[in-house]
């Protein structure tokens, strides 16, 4: 199991920071690989819906587990490749918000996966992905 933490300021009030984050039509914006999602059984900020992340030929189920509108997002995905839970929370910091991303990881293979994806800022890590989404939202603020 591991758990990698990722915090980044946006310049957009918690509301809009929380939209944009939710909005499944605009996640390929800013996460790499992203194809798009399937089998959406319900409106995202409610929990037990479930939806289906496709890149290319891999797909990650994935289960909204927590929603607490605008502050918390937690979802558990998973693939062989990478499976785990995900939160993301919202602070209100000045006029912006304060964004952290946490994924915890389950079994030794996507432990791995996690690892090499938090190393750096490149596009498609962890900390590339999040930075561009505070890139997006900071230019969209209400």
């Amino acid at each position: 199991m591991g758990t990698h933490r990722f915090t980044v300021r946006v310049d957009a009030p918690p509301e809009s920071v929380f939209d944009l984050w939710i909005n499944l039509d605009r996640a390929h914006e800013w996460i790499g690989g992203l194809k798009g999602f399937t089998d959406v059984t319900g409106p995202v900020d409610q929990v037990g819906t479930r939806y289906t992340a496709r890149f290319g030929p891999m797909s990650s189920p994935t289960e909204v587990l927590e929603v607490e509108r605008p502050r918390v997002f937690r979802t558990r995905f998973g693939n062989r490749l990478l499976a785990g839970e995900s939160s993301a929370t919202f602070e209100p910091e000045g006029d912006g918000t304060l964004l952290t991303q946490e994924f915890t990881t389950k079994g030794v293979i996507p432990a791995v996966a996690a690892w090499i994806f938090s190393i750096g800022s490149y596009r498609g890590s962890f900390r590339g992905e999040l930075n561009k989404f505070a890139s997006i939202a900071g230019r969209e603020k209400r």
